[in-house]
Order: C-alpha cells, then sequence, then structure tokens
C-alpha cells in the first residue's frame, strides 16, 4: 500500500428522480442498485465500495429527499440523515431541467459540513448549449465553495471527470472493506431489490409504492438457487392487480425477476413468488421493521 492511500464515504444526495442510483451503478461499473423512471425507486442506503491500487471510496446512494407521509418515508430519510452524518465527500445532484429553487431547498435541509461536488445531471435534455452554461454559471454564483459540474449519467457525459474531483477532496486512510468487496448488503437483499424494480417497470400508478419485497428462503444447491419470495401489499384489490387476469401478471413478474437474477448470481433460479395483504404496512413499526426498514 502507497504512503498516499486515500478511502472515505462519498454520499449521494437528492430529489427524487435527479438520477443517483444510475450515477452510482456507472461510478462501480456494476449494476449495483435498482433503477426506474418512477420517482421514489431507492428506499435503502445502499454502498458500493470501488477499491484500487491506492484508494478506496465507499460510494453511497441515498433514497431522494422528500417531505415523509407514512412511517416508511420517514425511515428512508433516516437513511439519508445517517449518510450526512458519515460523509466525508457529499455528491448532490440535481435535475438541470428543474429550477434553482428546488435545490436550493435540499441543500438547505442538508446543511452540509464537508467537501460537495454538484452534478448537474440530464443536460442531453437541454438543447441550447447557452442555456445550459447560463444555468451552471446561476448555480456556481449560488454555491461558490462547491464543484459544479453538468453531466448527463445516462449518456456518459462529462462522467470521467466526477472520480477524479473525488479523489481530490478525499481524505487519506486505511481502507473500511476488503479488496473484493462491491456492497455491505447480502444477496438476498439484492435478489429482493430485483423484485422490486420489475414490479416498477411492470405496474402503473400506485401499485410500486404500496409494495414491499420479503425472501421467505434462499436456498443454494449444487446447479441451482431455490428463491422464494413474499410481496406485500396494503389491500386486496392491489393483490388482485398484481396478479393479473388468470395469474397473468404474476407470472410474467416471476419470469423478469428471475431473469434479473441468473444475470447477476451467475446461476440458474428457481422462483415461486407469494402475495400477500397487509393493510397500512407503510405506517406499522413491526411490519417495516419485518421488511428491512430498520
Amino acid at each position: 500500500m502507497t504512503e498516499s492511500y486515500k478511502s472515505g464515504f462519498v454520499n449521494i444526495f437528492g430529489a427524487p428522480n435527479a438520477g443517483k442510483s444510475t450515477l452510482l451503478n456507472l461510478l462501480l461499473g456494476e449494476r449495483l442498485v435498482i433503477i426506474s423512471p418512477k420517482v421514489q425507486t431507492t428506499r435503502h442506503r445502499i454502498l458500493g465500495i470501488l477499491s484500487e491500487q491506492n484508494y478506496q471510496i465507499v460510494f453511497s446512494d441515498t433514497p431522494g429527499i422528500i417531505e415523509p407521509k407514512y412511517k416508511l418515508h420517514q425511515k428512508m430519510m433516516m437513511q439519508v440523515k445517517s449518510a450526512l452524518e458519515d460523509a466525508d465527500v457529499a455528491i448532490l445532484m440535481h435535475d438541470i431541467t428543474q429550477p434553482i429553487e428546488e435545490f436550493d431547498l435540499i441543500a438547505s435541509t442538508l446543511k452540509l459540513k464537508v467537501p460537495a461536488l454538484l452534478l448537474l445531471n440530464k443536460i442531453d435534455t437541454l438543447k441550447d448549449k447557452s442555456t445550459k452554461n447560463d444555468i451552471v454559471n446561476q448555480f456556481k454564483e449560488r454555491y461558490p465553495t462547491w464543484e459544479v459540474l453538468a453531466i448527463s449519467a445516462r449518456k456518459k457525459t462529462n462522467t470521467d471527470k466526477i472520480l477524479p474531483m473525488v479523489l481530490k477532496a478525499l481524505p487519506e486512510g486505511m481502507p473500511f472493506y476488503p479488496d473484493d468487496s462491491i456492497s455491505d448488503r447480502s444477496e438476498r437483499f439484492f435478489v429482493a431489490e430485483m423484485i422490486r424494480e420489475q414490479i416498477f417497470a411492470l405496474y402503473s400508478e400506485e401499485i410500486p409504492y404500496h409494495t414491499a419485497v420479503l425472501i421467505q428462503s434462499f436456498e443454494e444447491k449444487t446447479s441451482l438457487n431455490v428463491i422464494k419470495a413474499d410481496i406485500i401489499v396494503s389491500r386486496e384489490t392491489q393483490k388482485m392487480i398484481l396478479l393479473g387476469k388468470g395469474g397473468s401478471m404474476i407470472k410474467q413478474l416471476g419470469i423478469n425477476s428471475r431473469k434479473a437474477m441468473e444475470d447477476f448470481l451467475q446461476k440458474k433460479v428457481h422462483l415461486e413468488l407469494f402475495v400477500k395483504v397487509r393493510p397500512k404496512w407503510r405506517d406499522n413499526e413491526n411490519y417495516l421493521r419485518e421488511y428491512g426498514y430498520n
């Protein structure tokens, strides 16, 4: 290990759907966290670990900052709070097409005391280059002590500049995790998230937001993994929508989820899904604890 080894926690904050999860996957070079065009996809703080010869960066994706309406939302915002407390460097993401006032509200909520990199994302959606420059300059004037960079996480525009900027601000220190670690989460966690991602992709309106996934068993056999999962919903009508006519929707959900799991685990998967109704689970402390929202 060289003398100038750097390590630290680099935590990503922003509004729902600003592109935080897409960015984390890009920086890690792995599809670690689930993504969706729908808002509030991320519910947990997920660490992604990037280890190289002279540094280890522990990135973390956090839920989008919202005004809590349920205990579930409160738990999500507690994840943001814990990420604020251990951050060595903060990455803030803002959709460049959204008003600066929306970002000001988030920035004032965070009260950052660490070096910050503000990424103005989705520049690929702006047609006029001068508009982009005007917006960037506006943010630079408003936040003069921060690094400001316009990017497109989806198109990978300017994203090669992020890592050098982060490393510049990262403190010297020893690694926190073994070199071969990619996350602090288990395989059970990631397969549950893959089912949730497919629910976001397949179902519309409120269904994804009323849904939790609980892995009941994860059995590793020689030739395949046998996984049984409960999908929790709030109402009987939501259960009927999840199942679909003649079970068609749940069957498709199973197919899509199994494919994602097999890509991730690099092994055949036998998946069984069960839908259970738990009224008002998003406001029930015991249910939230059971479903991993501690």
